[in-house]
């Protein structure tokens, strides 16, 4: 089975999470058949996704046109065969029991296609399990989303002990054609990746409360202010529920071992069905009370470095079990969770060393099993990080060169000299894997990208040689790579620069239109010739260009597929600067050292919230709002101020 074969997606359960799935395939144009138990359940979930889209069309975020058709494709139902019979995929999101959802597989089976894959929403229970109330074991895997699906990016594509290869690839294409970001788990495991972090996370904070260790207030204050999570651990166990919290846990305790002993405050939370904000008290009061009130001084070093040596012990789990690796662990908590940082750099930034004795130490004053090493852990400190601590020079290349100037900027060259600079395959891997080693090296604040001689920055993708290529091509993959990879670009925490020596074209063009700033020399020469081959812009052009220059502008350079020159493009606002041939070397690079010198944490908040605020303009000022208050308490605004105020340069230190 293809993603080509999918064109009926049938969403069990209607609740918050069913209809949200079913409005994100809705808008992604599957025909979506959207079913529960009740008329009543099934139409209010219905209404929901009627309301959502108007939102959205209100906002300008999707046209009135997209709305209705959304809409449109959309089918209730509340009677199984009538859902399934010509479904091919089943996204199953009814509730958390096992024994619920055997009785849902059992009428699916009756109806549904032999082609068709059955994926669960599930957070927490066992795809294994699972799978096996199932006939097609081999077509059933875990998918699961985030709420609310139709903002959060994430899905965990998790693999099931008896899950075919094939189903897993089907899924993640599948949740790419939703416009989401698939991370995959690989082996099933209780609470995934996300959860394996939060759930056990939230929990410690309630064992420092239970143990009089720490206050609510101490924690939070923490873990906002000083770690800088979006949210204070109690603030977002409150938003998220306790009692799901609670559910998880109990799985995990049950399936792990004490390692994931429930604390007693969190049981009482329990007990006194204080679960959050949607029953009016959790942690904080929204009822009676003020709500959430996080004090912006109360924080403690110990507390923040006792909670990452916890992340880390489990990120080390995750990896020692083959569950996940540390660049997916990262992307995942950082897009399910809004973390400004994965675990595992967060980590390594800490030092493994001392987050080992952190909890050697914990664990000889109280024995509580939670505290032991994982072998995972163990084996990364030893090798200097969870990422090895290895730098650009460590790692070898062919297609590219990775160097440090100096002035905190780190280089990537793209070195196919002889052939204009041109992208293949092997080059995108190569740039992927540089970008996450320059942008995780804490002596790294700026990155420049240029082309190796004065010919070419980049005369855009290889397509000679991979036409030419024995294996062919999966052109729609290629496609993907390549929007990914330079994806990369824009989601970095720190400013790029492309520095442009003669052509730019093509996927050389999308390259340095995925860059912060783009500086040219004045031999250089931009376009997207692919009109004149019969294809379009694939890496990412038919969207940035527009978004750079404007939508008519980019349609005129895309149509036209005309060389301009460094000077029209700078008119078009797609050029930051124009430069002399011969000071180009020496401009490029103190251009991206001034950036380097500015204040890494403004900086990476400030992209993150520019990129938030494209998709959806409240998500963004939501996010500007919480940077804003971070950043009051940073030692680099006080160095920023100080330096103000006595006519000097700051020198800021990310902290």
């Amino acid at each position: 089975m293809e993603i080509d074969d999918i064109e009926t997606i049938a969403v069990l359960g209607a609740g918050n999470m069913g209809h949200g799935i079913a409005e994100v395939a809705a808008l992604a144009g599957y025909s979506v058949n959207l079913r529960d138990i009740k008329e009543e359940f099934v139409q209010n979930g219905y209404e929901q996704i009627e309301w959502s889209l108007e939102k959205l069309a209100e906002k300008d975020i999707i046209s009135d046109k997209k709305a209705e058709s959304a809409l449109e494709n959309v089918s209730p139902y509340v009677g199984i065969e009538a859902a399934v019979g010509d479904a091919d995929f089943v996204i199953e999101a009814v509730p958390e029991k096992m024994e619920i959802k055997k009785d849902v597989y059992d009428d699916v089976e009756k109806h549904l296609p032999d082609h068709a894959i059955i994926a669960s929403n599930t957070s927490s229970l066992s795809i294994t399990d699972l799978s096996e109330q199932t006939n097609r074991p081999e077509k059933f895997c875990g998918m699961h989303f985030f709420n609310p699906p139709v903002q959060m990016q994430l899905v965990e594509v998790i693999s099931g002990g008896h899950t075919a290869d094939e189903t897993l690839d089907v899924t993640e294409a599948l949740a790419e054609d939703l416009d989401k970001t698939p991370v995959r788990v690989r082996k099933d495991s209780p609470g995934f990746i996300v959860n394996r972090i939060l759930v056990p996370l939230m929990n410690e904070v309630c064992w420092m409360v239970s143990e009089d260790d720490a206050t609510v207030a101490e924690i939070d204050s923490t873990t906002k202010f000083d770690m800088g999570l979006p949210m204070g651990v109690f603030e977002l166990s409150d938003m998220t529920g306790h009692d799901i919290t609670y559910h998880v846990l109990e799985y995990m305790h049950e399936v792990l071992g004490d390692v994931y002993e429930p604390a007693p405050f969190l049981e009482e939370l329990i007990e006194e069905e204080r679960y959050g904000k949607k029953s009016g008290r959790g942690v904080y009061d929204y009822e009676d009370g003020d709500g959430v009130d996080i004090p912006a001084d109360a924080g403690r070093e110990d507390i923040a470095t006792r909670l990452i040596a916890l992340m880390a012990n489990e990120v080390g789990n995750l990896v020692g079990d083959d569950v996940s690796h540390p660049a997916a662990i990262d992307e995942a908590v950082m897009l399910g969770a809004g973390f400004p940082d994965g675990p595992a750099k967060i980590a390594d930034d800490a030092g493994l060393e001392t987050l080992v004795e952190t909890l050697e130490s914990l664990h000889d004053e109280t024995g509580h099993p939670r505290f032991e090493v994982s072998d995972g852990l163990r084996e990364a400190a030893e090798r200097g990080g969870f990422f090895g601590g290895e730098s650009g020079d460590d790692l070898e290349f062919t297609n590219i060169e990775v160097r440090y100037p100096g002035d905190m900027v780190g280089q990537i060259v793209l070195d196919r000299e002889a052939r204009m600079n041109t992208i293949n395959p092997e080059l995108l891997e190569e740039f992927e894997a540089a970008v996450d080693t320059l942008e995780a090296d804490d002596e790294v604040r700026a990155i420049l990208i240029t082309g190796k001689g004065d010919r070419a920055f980049s005369a855009g993708a290889d397509v000679t040689s991979m036409a030419g290529n024995a294996e062919p091509i999966d052109a729609i993959e290629l496609s993907r790579k390549g929007q990914r990879t330079f994806g990369k670009l824009e989601e970095c925490d720190v400013p790029v620069v492309a520095g442009i020596d003669g052509f730019a074209l093509g996927g050389g063009f999308e390259l340095a239109l995925a860059c912060d700033f783009r500086l040219a020399s004045a031999r250089s020469e931009l376009g997207t010739p692919e009109h004149n081959l019969g294809l379009l812009p694939g890496w990412g052009g038919t969207q940035r260009l527009g978004r750079i220059a404007g939508f008519g502008r980019a349609k005129e350079i895309i149509f036209t597929a005309e060389r301009y020159d460094a000077e029209t493009m700078y008119d078009y606002d797609v050029v930051t600067e124009v430069v002399d041939n011969d000071a180009f070397d020496e401009r490029v690079h103190e251009f991206a050292a001034d950036l380097a010198g500015g204040p890494p944490i403004s900086q990476k908040l400030t992209k993150r919230a520019m990129i938030y605020g494209w998709e959806d303009i409240d998500a963004g000022l939501e996010l500007e709002a919480q940077a804003f208050g971070h950043l009051m308490h940073t030692d680099d605004l006080t160095e920023g101020i100080t330096a103000f105020m006595g006519d000097d340069e700051p020198e800021f230190e990310g902290k």
